[in-house]
């Protein structure tokens, strides 16, 4: 072969590593009592890492589910086809109990480690985490009919993974999914016209349309439909008690920008078979707690996104040489490198807290869950609007590498957008803050009693503090309140992501983010840190000990 063939000054493949080597992730599950899942922390991101994985994370998005609506003969099917690599995916998250474990196995800081586990397994492939996620939040909401909930809630905990076309409750594990959005409602649910009618036997048949159905492949559906008392939840199972095929139509899967490989499907209910969650006439009320449930696992997911693209991003810059060194050692680069860790690590600790918040929400600390409403809220908006930006950044490290598939980043970059827009885009997360603090003052209590546990610690995250109750104090209006309204969740979320690193992370790291996000001294780009900053430190923290090697 030609010497001009020979490959010189390219990064080797990363593989081989662990997505749980990460400092900020690990240090959470020690304070917030989640050490005792460490281990399997660990353990799961070795997999995640592994070149096993990254096959069937290229492979799962490379051969997208396929609709198949009747068979030869013209009989219906309603059945999605997957690429074996996704039902590998599934299985090891559902082995691992992402979907359901804290429900199954109350301790403290059980909700944590689940969080952990799917912050390092989001890593590898980030389309499956939505069945995923869907089961892990329908078992609160299915709560709400304990009958049902007895009969189903062991087997959508269970870790086997039984995928196929069978009666649930002859299956050994279930996933759940979610049937909501309409064409002409969007996040506006109570627009709905599917309809339910009273079959006479306490089951009820739907008719009607879904716009978006999430995970049709799943093996259970919480939907929502109007009764006679007003909008209703509903459990509906693909396939009958008796054997028979429930009447859901799939009409056609989306072409969707990412999340390629997960099906996303529309659906004709054709008096389908369901029975009711919750009581009649209150299904947004029911439904609510699925949808707290999955807006958390979107602030994981982006705080997982951007931990990938950071990693890519080093282990790019380490071993690409420009001007006679390494990109990594470039001044501006490493600008660039240490401004996206500081945006990571405050997006993976506030992920966390927000996670040990509900496992004492759960054992009844009011305090925290009033904390978790308000942050949540307010972290859904702008961590995941911050996912984009980041990954197009990472992506951009790697120059036109980055702009191949085959890196891996532009499934990455497609990926983060659909964080924002999932249980309910920006403006929508944005007015929730709003109506947290008009409906529940605790919430605000509770969000300033956890800043104040850094008063006094850095004086920017101080007037920050101070600046954001003058804030709060001009929301009187309605109207300037809702013209307010992502200004307020952005401060609302960069000061308590400003407390925690302040109390948690190391001081270089804590120094960045109080200097640029709530210094004022930060440009509209990544890469503006402000002079001074010890770009060297932060570095040395976001780089995980097998990039260090690898280097």
């Amino acid at each position: 072969m030609s010497p001009t063939h020979d490959v010189f000054n390219q990064a080797p493949p990363l593989t081989g590593f662990s997505t749980a080597d990460d400092p900020a992730l690990l240090e959470a599950l020690r304070r917030d009592g989640g050490d005792w899942g460490e281990a399997e922390v660990r353990e799961l991101g070795a997999l995640a890492g592994s070149p096993e994985v990254q096959d069937w994370a290229r492979m799962a998005e490379a051969n997208p589910p396929v609709l198949h609506t009747h068979d030869r003969f013209g009989h219906r099917l309603d059945e999605v086809e997957f690429h074996p690599a996704w039902h590998q995916l599934m299985a090891a998250a559902v082995e691992s109990g992402q979907h359901a474990a804290p429900w199954a196995e109350a301790r403290p800081g059980g909700h944590l480690v689940r969080a952990a586990k799917f912050y390092a397994w989001a890593q590898a492939e980030a389309g499956h985490g939505c069945p995923v996620s869907m089961t892990y939040a329908a078992v609160p909401a299915l709560r709400a009919q304990p009958e049902l909930a007895a009969a189903y809630e062991p087997l959508l905990a269970s870790r086997t993974y039984d995928y196929g076309l069978r009666p649930p409750l002859g299956k050994r594990g279930l996933i759940a999914g979610m049937s909501m959005t309409e064409k002409q409602g969007g996040s506006d649910v109570r627009a709905n016209t599917t309809t339910a009618v009273p079959a006479g036997d306490g089951s009820y048949v739907i008719t009607g349309h879904k716009w978006f159905t999430s995970a049709p492949m799943s093996d259970v559906f919480l939907v929502l439909a109007q009764t006679e008392q007003g909008l209703t939840c509903f459990l509906m199972p693909r396939v009958l008690p008796d054997g028979t095929r429930n009447a859901i139509r799939l009409q056609r899967l989306k072409d969707k920008l990412g999340n390629r490989s997960n099906a996303s499907s529309e659906v004709e209910y054709e008096q389908a078979v369901a029975w009711p969650v919750g009581e009649p006439g209150r299904g947004v009320r029911t439904i609510v707690e699925m949808v707290n449930m999955t807006r958390l696992d979107c602030v994981i997911g982006s705080a997982a996104g951007m931990r990938a693209g950071l990693r890519q991003a080093l282990h790019h810059t380490a071993h690409r040489r420009a001007f006679g060194a390494e990109l990594i050692d470039q001044p501006l680069m490493r600008n660039v490198l240490a401004d996206l860790a500081v945006e990571s690590e405050a997006a993976t600790v506030l992920a966390m807290r927000l996670a040990a918040a509900l496992d004492r929400s759960e054992a009844g600390d009011a305090a925290e869950a009033a904390l978790r409403r308000l942050g949540l809220a307010a972290g859904k908006y702008w961590v995941c609007k911050r996912g984009s930006a980041h990954a197009a950044e990472a992506l951009e490290c790697l120059g036109g590498n980055g702009y191949v598939e085959d890196s891996g980043m532009p499934r990455l970059y497609r990926e983060a957008p659909l964080l924002s827009i999932w249980e309910g885009s920006g403006n929508v997360a944005a007015l929730d803050v709003l109506r947290v603090l008009a409906k529940e003052p605790d919430a605000l209590e509770a969000y300033f009693a956890e800043v104040g546990l850094a008063a006094g610690a850095d004086p920017r995250l101080d007037a920050a503090a101070a600046h954001l109750r003058d804030l709060l104090g001009t929301l009187s209006d309605p109207r300037q309140a809702q013209l307010a309204a992502r200004r307020v969740a952005e401060r609302l979320t960069l000061v308590l992501q400003g407390s925690l690193l302040v109390r948690h992370s190391t001081p270089a790291v804590a120094d960045a983010f109080c200097a640029s996000r709530l210094g004022g001294d930060w440009g509209q780009a990544f890469g503006t840190l402000p002079g001074g900053t010890d770009l060297g430190a932060v570095l040395e923290r976001a780089r995980t000990e097998d990039a260090k090697a690898g280097a």
